[in-house]
């Protein structure tokens, strides 16, 4: 569902958003929602978690700190922005697109921006 991640660069177990930016671009996850009376939705806290749990299950790092801001609702190509706050403050964009919906399941693949944002001074 992603390419493989290679971190043997790594020297310490922090997240480095340059390491998240260039190793871990496209990953994806399917999990189970609970069916609402039109389409399925994932709250944003649920969406946050699994892709902290994903980016650590594939990098080896502990779970990043990411906040998604809405809800996503379970239709193909709907998109959402979350952000990825590191250790040192400074903070990555992640774009969530939702690729597949079946019965329950809602699968999404996310995309790091390529570049950080610096720490607010």
């Amino acid at each position: 569902m992603g390419p493989t991640v290679t971190i043997a660069r790594l020297s310490a177990p922090t997240w480095s958003l340059p390491v998240v930016a260039a190793g871990v671009l496209l990953v994806g996850c399917s999990v189970s929602v609970e069916v609402g009376r039109s389409e399925p939705k994932m709250s944003a806290g649920k969406l946050a978690t699994l892709i902290a749990e994903k980016l650590a299950a594939t990098t080896g790092q502990p779970k990043p700190d990411i906040t998604c801001p809405e809800d996503i609702a379970g239709k193909i190509g709907n998109t959402t922005r979350c952000t990825l706050v590191a250790d040192d403050g400074s903070t990555l964009g992640v774009t969530v697109t939702v690729s597949s919906v079946e019965g329950e399941q809602i699968g999404f693949d996310f995309e790091a921006d390529k570049t950080a944002s610096p720490a607010p001074n």
